[in-house]
Order: structure tokens, then C-alpha cells, then sequence
């Protein structure tokens, strides 16, 4: 039986994700390989965070390469880091501009994706807001040795956010921020007025579709909205340091939906908006803010409809003429996540087996022999060159471990040679447009 001992919800949740194609939010550390060099430059880009500078990063890998694997494993290692972390994807609804409010649909995801160390699974804003409260409570009584029954308890309460929420009113839309937050505290410190902290969080999470609703409900003129949402960000970033925290960190990935928009006009206009992110992140105009963006390098480098396509986006993007094969320019704002090695890919199989000989209570299925066995079958298959990727491998290998577990009367070599064979079937599903680069979309 496996020697690797993990809760049997996490190896759940593990392979469950895997086999169906998509990258799970926990247990990653189990099967992760590699990428110590992309993840290295992410985890260094926190420290100068932490310290209150910004940054941007582009993390581009082709569909199945790992790249989505890559962001989450360096979601969970910046949650660790005590930074408040808030991901999402982008689509043809949530984008960073439009005309019928996808900048706004992509903030909203975003919030209601907000994850820390001990809430990671999301929905984390009414939780990071409580959690400060009833941190300054601990310190009034601390300090004052006054009790929460006590006539001037709330107002020294009150006072100790004031003084926090003060940093931010500087900022663009600080004030109106602030407001709410004021809301916020009323709201939760009186038991009857459950609706006006509830109104706050929906302020938050930009819910308002009407100034004069925000008005009536929480006494501030303007709501976030497709052309301010990134600036409360900005805001929320330094809200979330100054009560405590690293740091936040926004991760938006399937970039390549913004090369998908087939409007010309609509489409630069995303690409201006993040033009306006990246300069802002990277001028030093934004505090303890981290700024990654996952897409395909379609979405970069396609002549016509790409980031390159852009004069004002390849002079930032393209790779220096003194970057040679092998290198690594640190200071790029483009991470290029590239193919495992054998070793590597070896490494990851073996991973799964453990995983899976620990969900099941079993010995390991295959030995280390059969998994070079398995690699080598998957690498003498046509087309090889270009779908041979991790998620593509992981799917593959869940499948004959799925075949051995239910068929024991089969060896490894009748399923991956046999005619039909389910790596064959699935090989057959998948299809390349002229580039070669639309394939099935294996998240991993």
C-alpha cells in the first residue's frame, strides 16, 4: 500500500479534478513537479509586494502545458503567505472592457473568488471584514481593559477603524471605500441593522446598478462600475495590508478570450485596459498589488489579433535579442511555461500512482518499469510533438489506472496497444486547427 498518507477528501478531490481535465484547488503540493524556476520568479515578485511595490506577470503556456497547474500552485503558496488572493477566468462574458459590463462581471467573480490561508475556498470578504473587527475588539479590551457591554466600547472601536480606513481616503474613490466600510462596522455592531452591513457587502462586491440606490442604502454617491472597478483594487489591496495581511493578488487566466473577440474595436479596447493595469502596476502607481495573467501564446504572439499586434504592447512584451536558448530574463514580465522533461514527466506519474494506491487502500498498480513502458507507448503515438502535455499525460494514466482497478485481468500492455484502446479513442476526440493550437481545452 502507498506510504503517502493524505485526507481522503483532498485524493478525492485530486483525481476527480484531473480525470475530468480540470486543475483542483487543493493537494497540489502531492503531484507537483518542476516549474521550480517559474514558480521561483512568481514567489519572488511577493517579497517586493509584501514591502508595498507591484508587480505584473504574464504566464503563458500552450492548452495542457501546465500553465493553469502553475497559477494555482502559486495561489495556494501565496495564500500561505498570509496574501489575500482573488482569481478568476476570463470569458466572453467577463472580460476586462465592454460595452454591457463584463469589466464588472470579471470584478465580481473576482470577489466573490477572495481566498485566504484559512478561508480558501472563496467567499472570503464578510470573513477578512469580521475577522479584523473582531481582532480591534480583542485590542480595545486589551488596551482599555473596557468590556463590549461598556458605554464607550463601540465608540473606541469606531475610532481604531477610523484610523485605519484613513490611509486609503487619499486614494481614487478612497472616501466612498471608507464610507462603506463605516457602514460595514455599524451594521455588524448593531444586531438589528443586519441589512445596512449586507448592503455594504453588496456595495463591495459591486452589486449596486444604481447611484441613487447606493445613496439611499449607504450614503455615497458613485458604485463600482466597468470603469472603476480596477481602481478598487487598487484600494482593496491597501485596505487588506493595512488591517493586517501581505498583500493582495489577483490571477486572471484563459486570457486568450480576449484574442477570441472578434470585434476589432471592442477587442483593443481590452487590450488597452490592460495596457493601462500593466503600466500602472508596473510604475509603481498601485501598493501591494500582484498582477498575473494566464493565456495561451496565441494571445501574445498572433501577428494580427495579438498582444504584438500592438506596437506599444511588443516593445514591452518581446523577448530581449540577448535572451538565448536556455536563458532566463527575471525582470521579463513574460513567463513562458515550457515542456517537462522525461525525468519530470516520470516524477508526475509517479506522484499519481501514490495519490491513487492511497485514495483506493491498494498497493501501487504499476511499477516503476510499466511507467516508462506507458511513456514510452504514449510517445511513439502520431501527433506526439503536439499532444504530448501534462493534462493530456494525467488523463491518459488516470485512465488505464481506472481500467486496471475495475479490469485486474488486463495487463498494462493489452490496454495501451490494444485496438481501440481508450488513449487511442481519446487521441481520436481531439482536434488541431491550422496553427495547432486549439486543441481540447485540458486545463492542467
Amino acid at each position: 500500500m502507498s506510504k503517502l498518507k493524505i485526507p481522503k477528501r483532498v485524493s478525492h478531490a485530486l483525481l476527480n479534478s484531473l480525470g475530468a481535465g480540470v486543475v483542483p484547488r487543493v493537494g497540489l503540493e502531492y503531484i507537483s513537479v518542476g516549474r521550480k524556476k517559474e514558480l521561483g520568479i512568481l514567489l519572488s515578485d511577493l517579497e517586493y509586494i509584501r514591502e508595498g511595490s507591484s508587480s505584473f506577470r504574464f504566464v503563458i503556456g500552450r492548452y495542457g502545458s501546465g500553465k493553469s497547474f502553475l497559477l494555482q500552485l502559486f495561489r495556494n503558496y501565496a495564500m500561505d503567505r498570509n496574501f489575500v488572493v482573488a482569481d478568476a477566468d476570463l470569458s466572453s462574458d467577463r472580460r476586462l472592457a465592454g460595452t454591457e459590463g463584463q469589466g464588472l462581471a470579471t470584478y465580481r467573480e473576482l470577489m466573490g473568488n477572495i481566498a485566504t490561508k484559512t478561508n480558501p475556498n472563496g467567499g472570503a470578504l464578510p470573513l477578512i471584514l469580521e475577522r479584523w473587527i473582531s481582532n480591534i475588539q480583542t485590542q480595545i479590551v486589551q488596551e482599555t481593559g473596557l468590556r463590549p457591554e461598556d458605554e464607550n466600547f463601540d465608540q473606541q472601536i469606531e475610532s481604531k477603524i477610523l484610523l485605519t480606513i484613513k490611509n486609503i481616503e487619499g486614494l481614487v474613490h478612497g472616501f466612498d471605500f471608507a464610507t462603506v466600510i463605516i457602514n460595514y462596522w455599524r451594521g455588524y455592531r448593531s444586531e438589528n441593522d443586519s441589512l445596512q452591513k449586507d448592503a455594504a457587502l453588496r456595495w463591495l462586491r459591486g452589486e449596486f446598478t444604481s447611484k441613487m440606490e447606493a445613496k439611499s442604502a449607504l450614503n455615497v454617491r458613485v458604485i463600482i462600475d466597468d470603469s472603476t472597478w480596477y481602481d478598487y483594487l487598487k484600494i482593496l489591496a491597501k485596505f487588506a495590508t493595512d488591517i493586517g495581511y501581505q498583500g493582495l493578488i489577483i490571477i486572471l487566466d484563459e486570457a486568450v478570450h480576449l484574442w477570441k473577440i472578434s470585434h476589432p474595436t471592442s477587442r483593443q479596447h481590452n487590450y488597452d485596459k490592460l495596457l493601462a493595469i500593466f503600466n500602472d502596476t508596473m510604475q509603481g502607481k498601485a501598493e501591494h498589488l500582484g498582477i498575473i495573467i494566464g493565456a495561451t501564446p496565441k494571445f501574445l504572439e498572433d501577428p494580427k489579433r495579438g498582444l504584438f499586434n500592438d506596437p506599444a504592447w511588443h516593445r514591452r512584451t518581446n523577448k530581449s535579442q540577448f535572451v538565448k536558448p536556455g536563458m532566463t530574463d527575471y525582470a521579463s514580465p513574460v513567463i513562458q511555461v515550457g515542456a517537462l522533461t522525461q525525468p519530470e514527466i516520470l516524477s508526475l506519474l509517479n506522484h499519481l500512482m501514490e495519490v491513487y494506491s492511497n485514495y483506493h487502500e491498494q498497493n501501487n498498480l504499476l511499477k516503476k518499469s510499466q511507467l516508462e513502458e506507458f511513456m514510452e507507448a504514449l510517445s511513439n503515438r502520431l501527433g506526439a510533438e503536439i499532444l504530448l502535455t501534462p493534462g493530456e499525460i494525467v488523463r491518459d494514466f488516470l485512465t488505464v489506472l481506472n481500467i486496471l482497478q475495475k479490469h485486474p485481468e488486463l495487463s498494462l500492455q493489452q490496454i495501451i496497444n490494444g485496438n481501440n484502446s481508450p488513449i487511442d479513442i481519446e487521441k481520436k476526440r481531439l482536434r488541431t486547427d491550422d496553427d495547432g493550437l486549439e486543441m481540447a481545452e485540458f486545463i492542467l
